[in-house]
């Protein structure tokens, strides 16, 4: 039988990602497409690149049709909405995804200080799981009913400190990521600095100085893998290209290690990871390799000067940094091969 799916906020560029992927997923049928904007519309006339794809009109918000018609619903909202809708779905026995921030934190005082809203009940919160089934969450994901999805730039984070840090040979002290998104991660919702004219031949920082709201997933998971407080210096920064991110990492060398001594680390570490692709020394990941996919690809390098190790790192943030992640945390969610419905290549060029 298949998995009966809804999509709350389907419309959006992470929320129409998963209706692409779900479409394709052969478990899986979906019955919701909930919106705001585009309510009793065919969703191919909204996105015409699914025209022959997907049959569906969008719904408004109904939570008793999605208990009705769903076996997991995905939301996919800004920060503060998923909060308010999980009890009914999940006192209605559904599985949940949540791919905002309401449920990735673990310390709820965090979530008034960096989102300026109240956490979740206590209850609810203990029920979430965060979704990184590569930072040794699998078993978790699997018995879970709510999932926090992780995201974009805390999964690039993550990934590239995982291995690093599970063995001890980098300083907790000096963990600096510098990455670089594409406009998509900044959402649909029109705004000034997302015009053409404001951000072609344009490269630009932004929420500099440590304040940027993944700052604290990032430290939580960080701390999580080396059972020390890691602080951690996050920069954001965004490319004039529509889907991509580019995480450099920079981490202080414990001991004398070679570029091959810490590429044998990496590779043993994510040899049975069917997503994360480690690259041969000296060839370095690029956001095309990984496009449309929902692969994370990891490049090894080696300051031996500055006894630095730099990790460079590539996704797709709508996917492997959204949606595609999602969906490779429901096929652990309901049993099925972690891959099913994602191994595709990437778009290129």
């Amino acid at each position: 039988m298949l998995i009966k799916a809804g999509i709350i906020g389907a419309t959006g560029y992470t929320g129409i990602e998963l209706v692409r992927l779900l479409q394709q997923h052969p478990e899986v049928q979906l019955t919701q497409l909930v919106t705001e904007s585009y309510v009793d519309q065919p969703i191919s006339g909204v996105y015409p690149h699914l025209q022959q794809q997907v049959a569906l009109k969008g719904s408004a918000l109904d939570m008793n049709a999605l208990v009705d018609s769903c076996d997991v619903v995905f939301i996919a909202l800004p920060h503060g909405k998923a909060a308010t809708l999980v009890p009914s779905l999940l006192k209605g026995g559904k599985k949940v995804i949540d791919l905002g921030a309401d449920f990735r934190l673990r310390n709820s005082a965090d979530y008034q200080q960096w989102y300026q809203q109240e956490a979740a009940t206590e209850e609810i919160q203990a029920q979430a799981v965060y979704g990184l089934p590569e930072a040794g969450y699998r078993e978790a994901i699997q018995k879970t009913f709510l999932l926090a999805n992780p995201g974009c730039y805390p999964t690039a984070a993550i990934l590239s400190a995982l291995p690093a840090l599970s063995a001890g040979i980098v300083s907790l002290e000096e963990c600096i990521f510098d990455a670089k998104s594409g406009m998509s991660g900044a959402g649909r919702t029109l705004q000034l600095q997302n015009h053409f004219c404001e951000m072609t031949e344009n490269f630009m920082a932004y929420q500099v100085g440590g304040i940027h709201r993944h700052t604290p997933e990032i430290e939580q998971e960080l701390t999580k893998i080396s059972q020390k407080p890691v602080l951690t210096q996050f920069t954001p920064h965004l490319l004039p290209i529509v889907r991509g991110l580019y995480m450099t990492a920079y981490f202080k060398l414990k001991q004398d290690l070679s570029a091959q001594e810490v590429h044998e680390i990496y590779q043993s570490f994510y040899q049975q990871e069917t997503f994360v692709r480690l690259r041969e020394l000296t060839n370095t990941p690029q956001i095309k390799h990984v496009r449309g996919s929902n692969y994370c690809d990891i490049g090894i390098h080696v300051d031996r000067r500055t006894q630095r190790l730099i990790v460079t790192t590539v996704i797709d943030n709508l996917i492997k940094g959204a949606a595609g992640q999602a969906v490779q945390n429901m096929n652990l969610m309901y049993n099925l091969p972690e891959s099913l419905g994602l191994v595709s290549a990437g778009i290129y060029p």
